[in-house]
């Protein structure tokens, strides 16, 4: 889970996201336009958990359309409802005494694409909602071919505006602005062969802490860099591609992570692919975040010489720790006929502060367990 939630946005929020390259910024186009339209329904089931206890079950129904339109345009649009309920953490990891959470997220966002003779350029929009938060964003993309059409390169800026405002009501209509940019490469390295390299940055000032932890102070501003390194290679005798990836990531609160992942698409014949995929993620915890310290008296976990409503930045958010994740999946595809295909995805994700890399990993943590289950359908036409 090489995109997990670590701003303390709710669930709902941080899927939006994992769906996303950047804030605002979707992934970069093909240089040419698609010849036919498609529309695709997909479904997701996500439950998350720790020893003995259910932490957060995500249902998300979503629709996608893209439509070209004269030859040189596009238009492609989605919409998402994510049903999330569960415990809500008040500390590290959910307890026993956990208050019970809901929330109803809807999102949706849109994309305009024009194809020149060596690029496109693509405006985006995208918002969300749910009970407590409410986000904005916009991007603009562009990328440009060489003549041989070997390598192209890709830019982008997007930005966003949020507004949170929790029902406990620490906070009333606080608000988060972040700007991004990116620059990559793709490249065509062999006839089997592409490699692509992207850098990001972001920077964003606002309202960062979790309202609903306690002893959770972050600060009002965040940066951002990430590296990511790509090689796809095609074995054509096999009919199967390996896509492998590297993503090093840091930021402003003291986090330095790296994800490298593997992917084998593997074509069986008549229309069907199974894709297995393994992940693996290591994160350095933040310059704030403590582990847990149980106060005899108090009887909760707070940083020791902690004092209430000091605005020194601290917290005791899991995500916000020093830890390792293994990612293990399987997707299978069916192109049924020229128009339907038919795709089913599950994944088992699990982290330990042991696991972490290049360092010790936070203690007193429970292990925490996710798996997630996706079912689509796509028609062309």
């Amino acid at each position: 889970m090489d995109n997990k939630p670590q701003n303390g946005m709710p669930v709902g929020q941080a899927l939006l996201a994992a769906a996303m390259l950047l804030p605002g910024m979707g992934s970069v186009h093909a240089e040419t336009p698609p010849e036919r339209g498609s529309i695709g329904v997909k479904y997701l089931y996500y439950k998350e958990d720790q020893p003995g206890l259910d932490r957060v079950r995500v249902h998300a129904p979503a629709v996608s359309v893209l439509a070209p339109i004269a030859g040189e345009w596009t238009v492609a649009a989605s919409a998402t409802v994510d049903d999330v309920s569960g415990a809500s953490p008040r500390y590290h990891t959910a307890v026993s005494g956990a208050s019970h959470m809901d929330d109803l997220r809807k999102a949706g966002d849109v994309t305009v694409t024009r194809y020149l003779p060596r690029g496109t350029v693509s405006v985006s929009a995208a918002y969300s909602t749910e009970h407590d938060y409410v986000s904005r964003a916009l991007s603009l993309q562009t990328s440009l071919a060489s003549e041989d059409k070997n390598t192209t390169w890709n830019f982008g800026l997007g930005g966003s505006d949020d507004s949170i405002n929790p029902v406990n009501h620490i906070v009333q209509d606080a608000g988060r602005q972040t700007v991004s940019v990116l620059a990559g490469v793709t490249r065509v390295l062999t006839p089997v062969d592409i490699g692509q390299l992207t850098l990001t940055h972001t920077q964003g000032h606002g309202y960062y802490s979790d309202p609903y932890k306690l002893a959770d102070n972050r600060p009002d501003s965040r940066r951002q860099d990430t590296a990511l390194l790509q090689w796809n290679h095609r074995f054509v005798e096999m009919r199967a591609t390996s896509r492998l990836s590297y993503r090093y990531y840091r930021d402003s609160y003291g986090i330095s992570a790296h994800t490298l992942a593997a992917e084998w698409v593997q074509g069986l014949g008549e229309g069907w692919t199974v894709t297995p995929a393994v992940r693996l993620y290591t994160q350095r915890a933040a310059d704030f975040y403590f582990d847990p310290v149980y106060d005899s008296q108090l009887g909760a976990p707070f940083p020791p010489g902690y004092v209430f409503g000091s605005s020194q930045a601290s917290s005791a958010d899991q995500r916000l720790s020093g830890f390792g994740a293994l990612t293990l999946g399987v997707k299978l595809a069916k192109q049924l006929n020229r128009d339907w295909a038919v795709d089913f995805k599950v994944e088992r994700y699990e982290q330990r502060g042991a696991w972490r890399l290049f360092g010790n990993g936070s203690q007193g943590l429970a292990p925490m367990r996710a798996v997630s289950l996706q079912l689509g359908v796509t028609r062309q036409w």
